[in-house]
């Protein structure tokens, strides 16, 4: 409620929210920068004026010089209100970002509250007893599949054992001792010529006959007669 309004029993007042206000006060700088920079002109100006008649006209540059302190104490206040407006904008800004947090908290516990909502923690205990044992149902299921029960294990391992002592001695024999290893049979040779060699065979025997019909004197009788 402003100043009038409490005086005359007007009524109350909405109050701005932090942005509007926010906006309020940066229109605020900025207008009171402008009104610094042309303050500032002013007073090079009068300083000015003051130099060019500090020999020629003392009276008017004391007016020049006088309204100088007037303008720069101006200037100095200007200052001191921009400082507390930049301040006060800063808090706003701030208290407006906190505003903005803790709503977007709240809203995020809302949320979680809501998916929590359906939930009993001791349910949840629960399921996962439930989970873990079924796990462990699982493993079992896994290690009774993998267990060779019928494939082998009526095998008995002593006898393994002895097996393996056995080729490691019959080893150490060869390869220290020396004991020579049997020497494997070898196929017999084939007694019968092969159809090659009974071909030429063959033909060697006709021909030792034909010589010895040649030699043979009955025979070149019979031989002259028939001819």
């Amino acid at each position: 409620m402003s100043f009038f309004g409490k005086m005359f029993g007007g009524k109350k007042e909405v109050a701005p929210t932090t942005g509007e206000a926010i906006q309020k006060l940066r229109e605020t700088e900025n207008m009171l920068i402008k009104k610094q920079e042309f303050l500032e002109a002013k007073i090079e100006d009068e300083l000015n004026i003051a130099r060019k008649n500090a020999s020629k006209n003392k009276r008017v540059a004391l007016q020049a010089l006088k309204k100088k302190k007037r303008l720069e104490k101006q200037l100095q206040q200007i200052d001191g209100t921009l400082s507390t407006i930049e301040m006060q904008r800063e808090a706003l800004e701030s208290a407006n970002t906190n505003t903005a947090v803790l709503t977007t908290m709240k809203n995020a516990a809302d949320a979680l509250k809501t998916a929590h909502q359906n939930m009993d923690v001791d349910k949840v205990h629960d399921m996962m007893d439930d989970i873990a044992e079924q796990q462990d149902v699982a493993r079992e299921i896994s290690d009774a599949i993998s267990n060779p029960v019928a494939f082998g294990a009526d095998l008995d391992d002593e006898d393994l054992e002895r097996e393996l002592d056995e080729l490691e001695q019959e080893n150490f024999d060869k390869e220290i001792i020396g004991i020579p290893e049997p020497t494997p049979t070898l196929p017999e040779a084939p007694t019968e010529d092969l159809p090659e060699k009974a071909k030429e065979k063959k033909k060697a025997t006709t021909t030792t006959a034909v010589a010895s019909d040649d030699d043979d004197p009955d025979m070149k009788q019979l031989l002259s007669w028939s001819n």
